[in-house]
């Protein structure tokens, strides 16, 4: 009689370096407010922006329809985490190797993660820098009034610091505080904008441009829609902090803190978006806080917990990047795992292009004189920020156009129809099932959404940037 191992209680991954992978601590109210942290973010503020283009029909439309698609896409997401059996998929490109192969794979799956994780960091920068900037005018009048593009800068000295803890579980203190101060102030952008009541003469009718500039702004306003939705890149990373045994495998506590994140998602971004427009109409502001004059101290605090949200944000963002350059570095070159080989990768990533973009901003600022900008460049120069993301964010500091072009070119394929491909190819389900039209509804829907809001977004980059006065 051959006896037989008894099946393992750990499913493991496919990671060769598994062993120095993520610790597999996490619960499931874990995912609930790394998912919060990851998708209720920048874009919130910006959705009454989008309905103001789109109108009341075809906005709300788009708004349900959106959060419907990707909480399938959602599922789906976590359902892949685990579909074959003894293998967790820990991170995005490991799925796709799998469904399109070793050598196809990762230039499906990575480009796109790739361009959502930098595509967050950059708008994060700016975003956090207006906050600040926002918040200090609001709670300090007699300062003196300081540049957008140096508050994006002092924004961008924090994470430096915080790029060097160890894992996700090391950021679940951030990430916890972010989501708490992401439903904190939405609700205050929500309740302000009813506090405040319509605007005199408000007007719900297409805001008055040309037709194709009208055109182009509701493209972007799919994308503004889309990059509200962005918490797919990392939720395989997230899931991959789970235990998971064949009893209770990982995608049941990870599907119950999704569920949950977008109970708190819907709880944010229908009334803001809906409040938001009713109050101000076609002349709401593409970040909605910023119509808010009235109380001081509540739209100060809103804007200092956009700053706190953001911070934790970039940091669940960048986690994967991290990880997947150290696991580059231990295989590729025999790199030992530790302190070191972070403070290396880690450094490399937050600050490779930094001494150029800083002896630019040095040349640009020389004759402004201005010491208190010369030291915090300095300070930047020896710490080795965020440079490309910095050095993007300050260059072109458009919010509602980022955010319509990451939505579009990076958001879309992660968020709405890429799972349903790798769910095609996997699963296989039968042609012309209720799956099979669902999925193929998913790919249609998300590919135009990608296309018009790509283009959409580039174009009002492009226009927007012909008045603007860099480095302002």
């Amino acid at each position: 009689m051959v006896s037989t191992s008894p099946e393992p209680k750990e499913v493991f991954s496919v990671d060769v370096c598994q062993d120095k992978g993520p610790p597999r601590q996490a619960k499931w109210w874990y995912s609930t407010f790394h998912t919060v942290t990851a998708m209720v973010g920048a874009g919130v503020l910006s959705l009454p922006y989008a309905m103001a283009y789109l109108g009341w029909g075809p906005g709300t439309v788009v708004m349900i329809l959106s959060w419907c698609i990707t909480l399938n896409t959602m599922w789906q997401m976590i359902q892949l985490h685990e579909c074959v059996p003894g293998t967790r998929f820990d991170r995005y490109y490991d799925l796709g190797k799998y469904a399109f192969g070793p050598k196809l794979g990762p230039w499906v799956v990575l480009p796109q993660q790739l361009i959502v994780q930098v595509g967050c960091d950059i708008v994060y920068m700016v975003t956090g820098g207006k906050c600040l900037k926002n918040f200090m005018e609001i709670a300090c009048t007699n300062c003196v009034k300081l540049r957008q593009s140096y508050w994006i800068i002092i924004f961008g000295s924090i994470h430096f610091f915080l790029s060097q803890l160890p894992n996700f579980n090391s950021v679940s203190a951030v990430s916890l505080a972010a989501a708490v101060m992401s439903l904190s102030y939405s609700t205050i952008a929500w309740v302000g904008c009813l506090a405040k009541g319509q605007i005199e003469n408000v007007s719900y009718g297409y805001k008055n441009t040309s037709n194709v500039d009208f055109m182009f702004r509701v493209f972007n306003a799919l994308g503004q829609i889309s990059f509200a939705y962005a918490g797919h890149a990392v939720v395989l990373e997230i899931q991959a902090t789970m235990p998971s045994t064949p009893e209770r495998p990982s995608k049941v506590s990870m599907w119950k803190g999704a569920l949950g994140s977008y109970f708190v998602n819907a709880l944010c971004y229908f009334p803001v978006a809906f409040i938001g427009y009713w109050a101000f109409g076609q002349d709401v502001d593409d970040n909605v806080l910023i119509g808010l004059k009235k109380p001081g101290w509540l739209i100060a605090s809103a804007n200092l917990m956009v700053v706190i949200h953001v911070i934790g944000s970039y940091q669940v963002y960048a986690m994967p990047i991290f990880d997947m350059l150290e696991n580059l570095m231990i295989k590729k070159l025999k790199f030992p795992p530790g302190l070191t080989l972070r403070l290396i990768t880690r450094t490399i990533y937050v600050g490779n292009l930094t001494n150029f973009f800083i002896f630019t901003s040095l040349l640009i600022n020389f004759f402004s004189r201005n010491f208190f900008f010369m030291t915090v460049v300095m300070i930047d120069h020896y710490t080795c920020l965020a440079g490309l993301t910095l050095f993007l964010g300050v260059t072109f500091p458009f919010f509602g156009d980022l955010l319509g072009f990451f939505g579009g070119f990076g958001f879309a394929p992660t968020s709405y129809f890429l799972p349903c491909v790798i769910w095609l190819v996997i699963k296989k389900p039968k042609r012309f099932s209720a799956s099979w039209f669902i999925n193929w509804a998913c790919i249609i829907i998300g590919v135009l959404i990608m296309l018009a809001s790509t283009i959409g977004g580039l174009r009002n980059i492009v226009m927007d940037s012909s008045s603007y006065s860099f480095y302002s």
